[in-house]
């Protein structure tokens, strides 16, 4: 036989034993990649709450701010009201901070206005070859453990309970399943069954929230809930992960940019990997493809998210994280609320592609 009749077959041959040591992926460097958007955006955001005082009589108003932050980039902020507050951290997360008191007729805007540059914060390696395993978070990290494995409360519902029996059945299906003690493996495997077996859907009543364990009765949620479902999911097989709250932009038919109310989680795997071993995942997107979430989702926070509030594993930081602004009034007196949250000035400063190869690396190309 001759040398070109061989080259042929000895090709087809290659090919095979790749297919069937399935690393067809990699021998083919087969890569997914996605439609050109933002990474790196700049806007001003102004949210807080309007408050009218009419009628008479003496009445108090207290309002805790949220600080805003970034895990990529760099913002300036101020306060929207100069008079009657201060800088507090409550729950290891800042504030500004009103307190007033008054019997006039007087009108309050409290709140931050901000500056805002903000990248996209990926993980690239979607393997997670550097993340620890369960065993090792707990034993080097035994008190961010312990720390990040409770269940917790607003005082009235266990909104995020890892010791929930059929949270418990399903984390530990997913765990003896996936025949591997990588945190970063497993949050990911969990992460899909979220997404293979709940769908977003907000409530009918505005500002409740759910049970992790009735979200996973009835497989729906908002972004509270699933993200709730979630972390209870993690913690339950001993993956430390928390609760994150802040806005998430997105524009709409007629090229208005508008900020939500949103919430989304991390969770932590130690090593090099993401935020000093923390990485974010993203619980409410919506996609039919499962393999897109993953690479869309899990371990990024896109340009998108602004950061307002980190849970610190407590029942009180889950309780702040929740609250809103708080007053009280003598009869006579007549207050209105108005929250709001305004864009400004959005300007798209890059775009990009984002890419994942064969073998799960993730990139961001032009």
């Amino acid at each position: 036989m001759n040398n070109k009749k061989l080259i042929p077959i000895i090709t087809i041959i290659i090919i095979l034993l790749a297919m069937f040591s399935g690393c067809t992926d990699s021998f083919f460097n087969i890569s997914t990649t996605y439609e050109k958007h933002p990474t790196k955006i700049s806007y001003t955001i102004l949210y807080g709450y309007n408050v009218t005082c009419n009628g008479t009589g003496k009445y108090t108003i207290t309002y805790n701010c949220d600080i805003p932050s970034l895990l990529f980039g760099s913002l300036t902020y101020s306060s929207l009201y100069s008079r009657d507050y201060e800088s507090k951290t409550i729950v290891n997360n800042d504030f500004l901070s009103w307190n007033i008191s008054g019997d006039d007729q007087n009108s309050y805007k409290l709140g931050i206005g901000a500056d805002v540059i903000a990248d996209t914060f990926f993980v690239s390696d979607l393997n997670g070859e550097d993340a620890l395993t369960i065993k090792q978070i707990n034993d080097y990290y035994g008190s961010l453990s312990k720390k990040y494995m409770q269940v917790q409360s607003d005082g009235a519902d266990l909104l995020i309970d890892p010791k929930d029996n059929n949270i418990r059945s399903v984390a530990q299906y997913i765990l003896d399943t996936t025949e591997t003690d990588n945190s970063f493996v497993i949050s990911k495997e969990l992460f899909i069954w979220l997404k293979e077996n709940t769908d977003y859907k907000t409530h009918n009543t505005k500002g409740s929230v759910q049970p992790a364990a009735v979200t996973l009765s009835k497989k729906t949620g908002d972004c509270d809930d699933l993200s709730f479902l979630y972390i209870s999911l993690c913690r339950s097989v001993g993956i430390p992960a928390r609760f994150i709250r802040g806005y998430l932009l997105s524009e709409d038919d007629f090229g208005e940019v508008f900020a939500t109310p949103h919430a989304w989680s991390e969770v932590f795997v130690g090593g090099s990997i993401g935020n000093d071993g923390w990485i974010p995942v993203e619980c409410a997107c919506q996609c039919d493809e499962v393999k897109t979430q993953v690479n869309q989702n899990f371990g990024i926070e896109n340009a998108y998210h602004l950061r307002l509030f980190v849970d610190d594993g407590t029942n009180e930081s889950l309780n702040v994280s929740l609250s809103g602004l708080l007053y009280s009034y003598f009869p006579g007196r007549v207050i209105d609320l108005e929250s709001f949250n305004i864009i400004e000035d959005y300007v798209e400063i890059e775009s990009k592609k984002l890419t994942v190869s064969g073998d799960n690396q993730r990139s961001y190309k032009n």
